[in-house]
């Protein structure tokens, strides 16, 4: 079963996605209809936060003193695949979603936030340039299989 532990750490998220538990657990359940998800652990808990959250957590983190889009903690270096084990945490900010949808759409622009932060939380990076284009094919078939047309 998925459990996804959702906090809501700035009040505007609410305007935008009234029940984001019940949004990103039908997101997940659709994802476990890909042949590559369905084994895959989708435990895990997503900080709905905003910039004052996310500057500080990417200083004390990374370093960089300044506010980002998602940050992924994963709990686990190596995952076990066979145990629907609890998968780490993700952050994401209100601001820099909400900005980037005026050009877009502000569910795709969060689904590709948590998304991208889920694939950090499998153990996906993209420091060098074939892993970038590898996670980026990635999140780009799950966001098109999040969005077809039926």
């Amino acid at each position: 079963m998925t459990n996804v532990n959702i906090v809501l750490d700035h009040y505007l998220w609410k305007r935008k996605i009234k029940y984001p538990k019940i949004y990103i657990k039908k997101k997940l359940d659709k994802l476990n209809k890909l042949q590559l998800f369905k084994k895959k652990p989708k435990n895990h808990t997503l900080l709905l936060t905003n910039n004052i959250k996310m500057k500080a957590l990417n200083k004390k983190f990374r370093n960089k003193n300044k506010p980002t889009d998602v940050l992924s903690f994963p709990f686990r270096s190596k995952i076990n695949y066979k145990k629907n084990e609890y998968l780490g945490d993700i952050a994401i900010s209100y601001e820099i979603i909400n900005k980037r949808s005026k050009n877009s759409n502000f569910f795709l622009e969060f689904d590709k936030m948590w998304v991208h932060g889920y694939l950090h939380l499998l153990g996906h990076k993209h420091k060098k340039k074939k892993d970038f284009i590898k996670m980026k094919k990635l999140e780009n078939l799950i966001l098109n299989y999040f969005y077809k047309k039926n």
